[in-house]
């Protein structure tokens, strides 16, 4: 017999020893350690909050608004962070939350409030209104330093309201706003009226109150036209424009501004009604009888009536105005909730066109 043949063992190659990545802390957070997240599903049947744990970790960075992502129905989901609790209501374990997308707080109270009222009214989800409300996410603008806020020109209630005092009960309106009174008025223009002009005024008295406002128009070309007569009248840096053709990162970059307190006045189409400005006095809406303010997706809201809602919920001002009311309009006006801003029959003549059949 002979001796069993002993091969030797080949060399390992060499590499690093690979050792897991420590993992954070998995703790609770010592202070409010509940959260209630509102999750991006469009399933009516969820169409409400989840409790999920903070872990200590993510403590700092979980402020009430910001953007998460959480663990649901074995996947990764969005959401928006609306509350910090001590206690949850669930009997059972809490599962934690996935990461803080941003800490930025872009989901104000009072718009998640707004958004609640409108999936009421038009039966749909509180997360299909959101995606119309909060804009996606450009971390690169949350990054640029936010603009310096810039001073409000004093304008005195007579300059406001003089292009006002054609109409029965304008200078009136006008003297109201700039007072931090909250009035309601469908608003009928003049024939050759430059009611941009008016808009912004009406924009200009709610400010001198400390207030904001948001003026809502149907098109890019006349959001174009109260641009400009808001920088005539007040001045670059007061106010942004809010609407889809700007760009995922100009428009990001106008809805932080608004966030964040550093614009006070919005002009946009018909997103622009959820704007969250801050100590909002006014909602402002031209030519109500556009279709361009019916939005297209689910749950299909109308600028309108999500301004109605807005003005009822926050006890602000509302004007509605247009060249020619709209039924809805009317009948606001005949049930008493809002008074009709209007000219003469005779003012009326005067300015409209004169036509000869020969």
């Amino acid at each position: 017999m002979t001796a069993p043949q002993h091969h030797e063992q080949l060399a390992l190659l060499k590499s690093d020893v690979r050792t897991r990545r420590p993992r954070p802390s998995t703790g609770p957070a010592s202070s409010a350690p509940v959260a209630e997240v509102l999750v991006d599903l469009p399933l009516a049947h969820l169409n409400r909050s989840f409790d999920y744990l903070v872990p200590a970790a993510l403590h700092e960075r979980a402020v009430p608004g910001c953007r998460v992502k959480v663990r649901f129905s074995g996947r990764d989901v969005g959401g928006f962070l609306i509350a910090r609790r001590d206690e949850s209501e669930h009997p059972g374990q809490l599962a934690s939350l996935r990461t803080v997308v941003s800490a930025e707080p872009v989901l104000a109270p009072e718009v998640r409030e707004l958004a609640g009222l409108v999936a009421d009214r038009y039966a749909g989800t509180v997360a299909d209104v959101l995606r119309l409300a909060v804009p996606p996410r450009h971390a690169r603008v949350e990054a640029e330093t936010p603009p310096v806020p810039v001073a409000m020109p004093l304008l005195t209630p007579d300059a406001l309201g003089t292009g006002w005092s054609g109409y029965a009960g304008g200078a009136a309106f006008v003297t109201r706003l700039v007072a931090g009174d909250s009035p309601r008025a469908v608003w009928t223009s003049l024939p050759g009226e430059t009611w941009p002009s008016r808009l912004a005024e009406a924009a200009a008295a709610t400010a001198a109150s400390g207030r904001g406002s948001i003026l809502c128009l149907p098109d890019a070309r006349d959001v174009a036209r109260v641009d400009t007569a808001l920088t005539e009248l007040l001045g670059p840096g007061h106010h942004v424009v809010l609407t889809a053709d700007l760009g995922p990162a100009a428009r990001y970059r106008a809805f932080l501004a608004v966030v964040r307190g550093a614009a006070r006045i919005v002009v946009g189409t018909r997103a622009a009604a959820f704007a969250p400005v801050h100590d909002l006095g006014l909602v402002a809406i031209w030519d109500d009888g556009d279709d361009l303010y019916a939005e297209p997706r689910a749950p299909y809201p109308h600028a309108r009536e999500v301004q109605l809602l807005r003005a009822h919920q926050r006890g602000c001002a509302l004007l509605i105005g247009s060249a020619s009311r709209s039924v809805e309009a009317q009948a606001l006006v005949e049930s008493g909730w809002a008074v009709a801003v209007e000219a003469a029959r005779s003012t009326v003549r005067e300015r409209a066109p004169q036509v000869h059949v020969t």
